[in-house]
């Protein structure tokens, strides 16, 4: 029996401009797909993340109950591989779930491999708030999506390798090195925003680097920015050179400035050739981070196979 065609949407995350920001792809499965059709699939999109949405709850159509949140079951692919955790792919499908009337609430529940994450409309008035939401059966043409993350906190890291890690940034000088604890990244501290956006690193080096993921560089911002940070994230063993805003790389960059700036709310600039904002709110008792962006569609299709 032939499968059902799968609709997709492809996704500027972190950016209210069109080629901007980290670019997903979202598909929405009406019926199961095996892992091998999922990273097929993800490779044909060759994007730096493909996404897998399919419903745990019947989707609600009163809007009397819009309080209750939908629930979605969601998964992430590189072009090579499966991963845990992936923060601009989310945003991309809330913002594909919300924009398409699928959903009535205002929050998303998403059943993940780090398991349930929430994402939902917050007035786009308010750069970082911990608890505002819009009311539900309410709308509103401009918002943030907010996403609730884990906080991955990083740890002192062997100076031993530091030449190694200095050569792979293509000889940049580098001021601090750490090990996220969560997604096992190297945290690279730069001396200035300016180091960050002319770095041009060497991605075969960057493979030989410790750590299982990649390589976060980051640095202050330049005070006439409107930015507190800077960074940019190298993951080519995940078959992505640099992806261009990583949601889950400002977990550990949270709870990094976070606490080096003495302050819990954040504007981050990821520094890539695309570019992307991030405002961020650290739950530091919590260990949450709170992730808040824009997203705009590029692009509606269907797959036929």
């Amino acid at each position: 029996m032939a499968k059902k065609p799968v609709k997709f949407s492809v996704v500027d995350a972190f950016t209210e401009s069109a080629f901007k920001g980290n670019p997903a792809a979202v598909c929405l499965l009406e019926e199961d797909r095996d892992d091998k059709w999922l990273q097929a699939l993800a490779a044909e999109f060759n994007l730096s993340e493909t996404c897998y949405l399919s419903r745990l709850t019947d989707l609600v159509s009163d809007p009397a109950l819009s309080s209750t949140p939908a629930r979605f079951r969601l998964r992430w692919f590189t072009p090579v591989t499966e991963v845990d955790l992936c923060g601009h792919a989310t945003l991309a499908a809330a913002s594909t779930l919300f924009k398409s009337g699928l959903v009535n609430s205002n929050i998303i529940e998403f059943s993940t491999l780090s398991g349930i994450l929430t994402a939902k409309k917050v007035p786009d008035d308010i750069k970082v708030s911990s608890g505002s939401t819009i009311p539900n059966g309410e709308t509103q043409d401009s918002y943030f999506i907010e996403l609730n993350f884990p906080a991955d906190p990083s740890n002192e890291f062997n100076s031993a390798d530091a030449s190694l890690i200095s050569n792979a940034l293509d000889g940049a000088s580098v001021i601090d090195i750490r090990r996220t604890t969560v997604t096992d990244d190297l945290l690279v501290l730069l001396p200035s925003g300016k180091a960050v956006v002319d770095l041009q690193p060497q991605y075969d080096e960057i493979k030989k680097c410790p750590g299982t993921r990649g390589v976060i560089v980051t640095a202050v911002a330049p005070p006439e920015s409107g930015y507190d940070f800077y960074s940019r994230f190298f993951c080519p063993t995940h078959g992505i050179d640099e992806d261009p805003v990583c949601g889950s790389a400002h977990c550990a960059l949270a709870s990094y400035w976070c606490n080096k700036l003495g302050k819990c709310d954040l504007v981050a600039y990821a520094a890539s050739p695309r570019g992307g904002t991030i405002n961020i709110h650290l739950d530091e008792q919590n260990q949450r981070v709170l992730l808040r962006g824009k997203a705009v569609t590029v692009m509606e299709g269907t797959v036929l196979v």
